[in-house]
């Protein structure tokens, strides 16, 4: 069956006819690679995606014992630095000297 667009003496014989696929893997290795979304692109918690309650639920769930695990304070300001071979700088230093005070007056205050 001929088309009827176009004048078919204008057009080279490759333009108009879709490319021959003989095998499985012919087709997927000249396809264009697929976009993927990188790893942090979507929200979770979004509450205009189209998930299911408990997927939300336990995406929340999830947030939350994240944000839990990072909240752990740094009890030596010195530490920091130490553990990567370098010098405590010298407010780090000041926080620890003013931490050392605090714990001593909270001590004269619990005898």
């Amino acid at each position: 069956m001929q088309s009827n667009v176009g004048n078919s003496q204008i057009h080279e014989a490759n333009e108009q006819r879709p490319q021959k696929v003989t095998g499985p893997q012919q087709g997927s290795v000249n396809a264009p690679p697929r976009f993927e979304a990188a790893g942090k692109a979507h929200i979770d918690t979004d509450s205009k995606d189209e998930r299911s309650i408990a997927n939300r639920l336990s995406a929340a769930e999830k947030h939350e014992a994240e944000a839990d695990s990072s909240r752990t304070t740094i009890t030596d300001p010195l530490k920091p630095a130490r553990d990567h071979g370098n010098e405590p700088s010298r407010g780090a230093k000041i926080d620890a000297q003013i931490q050392e005070e605090e714990q001593e007056l909270l001590k004269k205050k619990g005898n």
